[in-house]
């Protein structure tokens, strides 16, 4: 039998196996993406209004969504995170597999990860209250990400690299044929518009509830299909960072030069099948993917190659708890404690960056409370 020694030994021999398998790029890229939605986008937005600038206006319109076809750099916040949580598979699902834990085992918890993805989403979307279910939003983007991220893992979990591959493929291509050749009833083969096109038509018909938008929500159950690929490149890119006898720079320019070929592509596709946060078309998600891939490398080359860390410790904090920030909003009533703070800051500076000034404290509060988490070692873990 292993005795107490052999087991410490055993445990510390995984911590150290851990520290070196893990990725403080995925953490600080992470944190990077949610500092966008935790508050750092109303900075930008106070910039515009306060000086009437047209350069301000122009960067602070890249913080808002397009009202259908087109792309803004908001539109990459979520499918990153998703692409993320993809690339964190191998270093996690996979660690489990070469632990000795069981397929069944993996699956039965990607599962279990993403009912409670769902089930957050619901709570974020409608709070903790008994309504009608006509009134009910049951889709969120805590569920698409819970749904992406379960099929793209049962792929992971059940298939080699180079079907993950093909099944990348095969979701995008599929949805663009299914949308190219249908439509809502009434309305012309292959159209797009918000009424008009396949998949709105599907989620009016089978959702229970209300959509976002009345006839379409942008976190629709149909247009999830090819969300499932951006999981799977986020899959397939932490396989290659993962993957031994492959040289850190080597590992660099393959993501970078992928990336750039899919936003090539995006733009081509782009050309018969807009680019379309709302609808996750496969353009967009070639275009997201392009700039996820890109990002990645920059973060992974600085960070993990050439050891630059302690810049992004401020990144890191926040993608260590990124879910709990991501909801706290809906619990905490954080401008009520920013005012109570930091007010007075506010009432010096006057207007009118007063606005600029407390969308800055704003964030600094968030960053405490999750600063003040992070060195208790408390972390939200679905």
């Amino acid at each position: 039998m292993a005795t107490t020694a052999d087991q410490a030994s055993a445990k510390q021999a995984d911590d150290i196996n851990a520290a070196r398998t893990r990725l403080f790029s995925l953490d600080a890229l992470r944190g990077f993406d949610m500092f966008w939605i935790m508050g750092g986008e109303e900075i930008f937005h106070g910039m515009a209004k306060a000086t009437g600038s047209p350069f301000w206006g122009a960067i602070a319109n890249q913080f808002t969504h397009p009202d259908w076809n087109g792309f803004h750099l908001y539109d990459l916040i979520f499918p990153l995170f998703l692409f993320m949580a993809g690339v964190s598979t191998p270093f996690s699902v996979g660690r489990e597999l070469e632990k000795g834990k069981t397929r069944r085992q993996l699956l039965l918890r990607v599962i279990k990860r993403a009912f409670i993805l769902v089930l957050l989403g619901l709570v974020v979307n409608n709070g903790l209250k008994i309504m009608p279910v006509s009134e009910i939003r049951f889709p969120s983007v805590l569920g698409r990400i819970g749904i992406a991220y379960m099929f793209a893992n049962i792929i992971y979990l059940y298939s080699t690299e180079r079907w993950q591959m093909f099944w990348f493929g095969f979701f995008i291509i599929g949805y663009w044929l299914l949308l190219k050749f249908t439509s809502a009833p009434g309305f012309p083969m292959g159209d797009l518009t918000m009424k008009g096109n396949f998949a709105s038509y599907v989620d009016r018909s089978i959702l229970p509830g209300r959509l976002y938008l009345g006839i379409h929500d942008p976190e629709g159950l149909f247009s999830t299909i090819p969300a499932i690929s951006t999981g799977i490149l986020g899959i397939l890119t932490g396989l290659l960072l993962k993957k031994g006898g492959v040289t850190q720079m080597r590992k660099v320019t393959t993501m970078a030069a992928v990336g750039i070929i899919f936003l090539i592509l995006a733009q081509i596709w782009n050309l018969d099948f807009p680019i379309n946060k709302n609808l996750w078309t496969s353009s967009f998600v070639l275009h997201v993917g392009g700039l996820s891939l890109l990002l990645m490398t920059l973060f992974y080359y600085i960070i993990d190659v050439k050891g630059y860390q302690k810049w992004a410790f401020y990144f890191r904090v926040i993608g260590m708890n990124s879910i709990l920030i991501y909801i706290s909003g809906h619990f905490i009533k954080w401008s009520y404690t920013t005012e109570g703070f930091f007010g007075w800051i506010g009432q010096l500076v006057g207007d009118p960056y007063n606005i600029v000034v407390m969308a800055i404290c704003f964030v600094m509060v968030k960053w405490a409370f999750l600063y003040y988490l992070y060195t208790k070692k408390t972390f939200l873990r679905v």
